[in-house]
């Protein structure tokens, strides 16, 4: 019922795009014959609202793929580099969690911990609402900060580097099994923020999927059940990348091409320091306008990233 109701809705939607095009089209022969210049102005206007919801419906399109309608989880990894990369982490967790503030999409932090000095050594959110993981897949891989440091007396210039994994949600067990048997569940005690409780009571979960020596863990809850629940969330999620990279080698062994090792490869590199630039490798997307990026306005690197994949076979 849930998938005809999505039809239904995408079909009514194309309708009403195709309805009032052909109102425009009889408003623009009726402007020519009778030159009525107020109406001219008032095609115009709705033809410009019109190619915007085209260009909406264009990119809705290019996002057919298994798990695309769905919810996504983010891992961000501070890369080598201690404080640098740590504080990165942070901003590239800002920076998601204002890009989902812009779209209304919720989030909720799974899990964290904390740099030493400043930023986040790890993080792990979770990010609801429509065709989250199409938008966010394309930010999968390594991003790659150059600045002047804030934390080097000298001020010198230094590159970071964050590792973003993006994972699509799994419908637990009707798409994943897992045997309980072959989970190992241990608790310990949150370091992440939460007060007293967090400090006094082992509520935090780690748990290891022994056939794949996956571990998850979350700390963000102060329930050890929560804890549980969101720590498996993500364990069905790795799992189901991991199947998805399987059949993606296999695939790509059949074709007879070399398969690219990819999600360690850099796809982004932000520079505001000796000038400003945010450019894609992938797309060849940039901007000088890195603080619009930094404050989550992704949009235009997720298009093209998309529009780039367009007529690649599947």
């Amino acid at each position: 019922m849930r998938q005809l109701s999505s039809v239904k809705d995408t079909v009514q939607t194309w309708r009403l795009l195709e309805k009032k095009t052909t109102e425009l089209q009889e408003m623009a022969t009726l402007s020519l014959e009778e030159e009525e210049l107020s109406l001219q102005e008032e095609i115009e206007l709705e033809t410009e609202k019109l190619s915007g919801q085209l260009d909406k419906l264009e990119l809705r399109l290019m996002m057919g793929d298994m798990y695309d309608a769905g919810d996504a989880i983010l891992a961000i990894h501070a890369g080598a580099g201690g404080t640098e990369s740590q504080d990165w982490a942070e901003m590239i967790l800002r920076m998601y969690m204002r890009w989902s503030e812009n779209h209304g999409y919720k989030t909720e932090v799974l899990d964290f911990a904390p740099g030493d000095e400043a930023g986040v050594k790890s993080s792990m959110i979770e990010i609801r609402g429509d065709f989250a993981y199409a938008h966010l897949k394309s930010e999968h891989g390594v991003h790659r900060l150059v600045r002047l440091s804030p934390f080097d007396a000298d001020h010198a210039r230094h590159t970071s580097f964050v590792l973003v994994e993006v994972l699509p949600e799994a419908e637990n067990e009707e798409t994943i099994q897992i045997n309980p048997e072959e989970l190992k569940v241990d608790t310990f005690r949150s370091s992440g923020p939460g007060g007293q409780h967090m400090q006094k009571t082992s509520s935090a979960v780690r748990i290891t999927h022994i056939p794949t020596g996956i571990v998850v863990s979350c700390q963000s809850e102060r329930s050890q059940f929560q804890n549980k629940e969101s720590a498996m969330k993500v364990l069905y999620a790795r799992l189901l990348q991991q199947e998805q990279t399987r059949k993606e080698a296999e695939k790509a062994k059949l074709k007879g091409k070399r398969i690219d090792a990819g999600w360690g490869s850099q796809i982004r590199s932000y520079v505001l320091h000796p000038y400003k630039m945010v450019k894609d490798h992938r797309t060849g997307h940039e901007t000088s306008d890195t603080t619009a990026v930094l404050d989550g306005y992704l949009d235009e690197f997720i298009t093209a990233y998309l529009r780039s994949k367009v007529g690649e076979e599947k």
